[in-house]
């Protein structure tokens, strides 16, 4: 396990200590040149204001990287950008680049996807170690078990139990610490923006269906909803072309266990059209490398049972 105390702008932190309700939170970067990779799902990340404001003054629990063109990080995330609106953020785009601001501008951006956020009040922050330099514009790593790193997460979890914060991280991978107890590890939690990027990096960005690579047609699609008590899981989501996942939520296509596509015949009935789903009638549906990714079979089931129109 790993702590990373990222740099960020002051700004961002208050927009979003305004809105203490958050599940999760987009820390991202503007250069957009590079995915982070310094930590693991469910390692803490904690946030440090710019000099001279040096003091960590909360956090949250990494759940995955990115690099994504701003319109996507704006549709997945809002306000959890810590920003107004997608002008806004596009405005700090041209800002920390350094460009004339242009509404059509769609920038790359690295996205650090963090759950559970927690924003200390003011009287709770702590001061930044010694160690972090002042010219150190994007973060460090420590180790939180020993040295400078354990001084700072006792700190961090001291000032989370002393003013009875909003506290998931008992939810997450490998937290170790006195408040909490011994390490062990829960399957992650993601919120909605995480689970809509996760699902199209998982999914290389393609349409399962009709192996569309036009990204601002895909969207990450559930299998179970969750006003069906599914939840936002890799394992309950599938990556569609917009067409393909309206289909879909509404019955006229399913997949089977066997990762078939199956067309109802509700679909020529209803609107005498549908070929060019027909066509692809029981073929195979493409899928994550990594079996853990894969659609759950049990949630297709559901899907086929419960929703498809047969």
């Amino acid at each position: 396990m790993k702590l990373y105390v990222g740099v960020t702008d002051k700004n961002w932190f208050e927009f979003l200590r305004a809105r203490p309700e958050l599940d999760e939170v987009n820390f991202w970067q503007p250069s957009g040149s590079r995915q982070f990779r310094a930590l693991q799902p469910g390692d803490p990340f904690l946030f440090k204001l710019h000099h001279p404001d040096n003091f960590i003054v909360g956090g949250g629990m990494f759940a995955h990287s990115s690099l994504c063109p701003v319109d996507m990080a704006w549709e997945a995330f809002a306000e959890k950008n810590g920003v107004g609106s997608l002008e806004g953020m596009r405005r700090r785009l041209a800002h920390y680049r350094k460009l004339a601001p242009d509404a059509r501008d769609n920038f790359t951006i690295g996205c650090i996807i963090l759950e559970s956020p927690f924003f200390f009040p003011r009287d709770l922050w702590i001061p930044c170690p010694t160690d972090f330099a002042k010219n150190v514009v994007q973060g460090k790593t420590y180790d939180p078990t020993i040295g400078t790193g354990q001084h700072i997460w006792s700190e961090v979890q001291t000032r989370i139990a002393a003013r009875a914060l909003p506290n998931q991280i008992g939810e997450v991978h490998q937290v170790p610490g006195p408040v909490w107890g011994e390490r062990r590890l829960v399957k992650q939690r993601l919120g909605q923006g995480a689970f809509r990027v996760l699902v199209a990096d998982r999914y290389e960005r393609r349409c399962a269906v009709t192996r569309e690579k036009t990204l601002p047609v895909l969207q990450a699609a559930h299998i179970r909803p969750v006003t069906e008590h599914g939840e936002h899981r890799v394992d309950n989501g599938l990556l569609l072309r917009s067409d393909v996942h309206t289909l879909f939520d509404k019955g006229y296509l399913t997949i089977t266990p066997e990762y078939r596509l199956r067309v109802s015949g509700r679909l020529k009935k209803d609107f005498d059209n549908g070929d060019q789903y027909y066509q692809r009638q029981e073929s195979i549906i493409w899928t994550p490398p990594r079996g853990e990714d894969k659609p759950n079979k049990q949630f297709l089931e559901w899907h086929t049972d419960s929703v498809f129109l047969g």
